[in-house]
């Protein structure tokens, strides 16, 4: 099947006119429909006969929203059902600056980072361009007055962004464009676990959206033990990389940092994340840990928490607690996962 969401206006105007000898207009028309996440069934302007032509070969909304979990919070929780009858999750926070939208990139997660839920089903499979955009057009949906719901995205659900690289670029391409969403890419943050060489080829081709990376732990030996993926990309590679990126961007970086008691929240780990970061425009966000039964971590305490943000603040390093949101729900930091079995959501 072919899923109309991963074309650009351009692309969709040239494979409508070439197979379904329709107007250039006819194409924006549909297009337009695509961005609000309408099914053919909804698109009224549109003749029958070309929807009808339209559903055999080919998907409109890529994924729907089939479950929605709130929190106390007001967090929201949403289990997407993909074309293919996958699920994945994504995660709505409400600030008072907007709505951010926290999307998938993959169907599972081959990082194997120990503290994340994502990657205990391993990679499934990689999400399409159109089926990244999905996520955000049918939440942005919900909201009935017109106006866009979600006003910033982050790339920080399921699965690593830079292992779908292409597909990833494409969709900030096709979420960015003036003829679809029109999303600053100033309100667009990726998170990466650190796949050097992917984080400079964003630089390279143009984009500047906030690049955040998954951190926890300044020393490669140790880093080793919770992400893998320190093994093919050391810390100093990734700060380089960093480095790199703010350089051709000017855009800060973003270093996300949970902390595992015992493991990465004493002084000396502060000091060799202080030694790295100096010289760079970053900050850094100091996340408690939240709990996934299967790995079996424990987050530090309450009172370590505050002495590590406190060190990294007497060694000039700017550095805040993330809010925790949406826990109650398992929608917080390293708690999204692919739960949704024999027709039923997992609790």
């Amino acid at each position: 099947m072919i899923l109309l969401q991963d074309f650009t206006l351009e692309e969709l105007t040239e494979y409508l006119t070439a197979n379904y000898n329709v107007k250039p207009f006819v194409a924006k028309q549909v297009y337009g429909w695509l961005t609000k996440s309408v099914d053919f069934d909804g698109m009224t302007n549109i003749s029958k006969d070309l929807r009808e032509s339209l559903k055999r070969k080919c998907v409109a909304v890529s994924c729907k929203i089939i479950k929605t979990l709130s929190s106390a919070d007001g967090t929201q929780k949403f289990l997407f059902e993909l074309f293919d009858g996958n699920v994945i999750e994504g995660v709505l926070m409400k600030y008072k600056y907007g709505n951010t939208l926290c999307v998938s990139s993959q169907v599972g997660c081959r990082m194997g980072c120990k503290f994340c839920a994502s990657t205990l089903e391993s990679l499934n499979r990689n999400l399409s361009a159109g089926e990244i955009l999905g996520q955000v057009s049918s939440v942005n949906a919900l909201e009935k007055s017109g106006e866009r719901y979600v006003t910033n995205i982050v790339l920080m659900g399921s699965g690593e962004p830079l292992d779908n690289f292409d597909n990833v670029v494409k969709f900030l391409r096709l979420v960015t464009s003036k003829n679809g969403l029109n999303v600053s890419e100033r309100n667009i943050s990726l998170s990466t676990c650190g796949i050097a060489p992917k984080m400079r080829e964003l630089a390279d081709l143009g984009f500047s959206v906030n690049l955040t990376i998954s951190l926890h732990n300044a020393d490669s030996e140790q880093r080793k033990q919770i992400m893998p993926i320190t093994n093919a990309f050391s810390v100093e590679e990734v700060i380089s990389a960093c480095r790199y990126y703010f350089e051709k961007t000017g855009r800060r970086i973003i270093a996300e940092y949970t902390l595992i008691d015992g493991q990465n929240d004493s002084y000396s780990h502060a000091l060799k994340l202080a030694s790295h970061l100096r010289g760079i425009s970053a900050h850094v966000n100091i996340i408690a840990l939240n709990p996934v039964k299967e790995t079996g971590l424990k987050g530090t305490g309450e009172n370590n928490l505050k002495k590590f943000i406190k060190y990294l603040d007497k060694l000039g390093i700017s550095a805040t607690r993330r809010r925790t949101m949406g826990q109650d729900i398992e929608g917080a930091c390293g708690q999204l996962r692919r739960r949704y079995l024999e027709g039923s959501y997992e609790k």
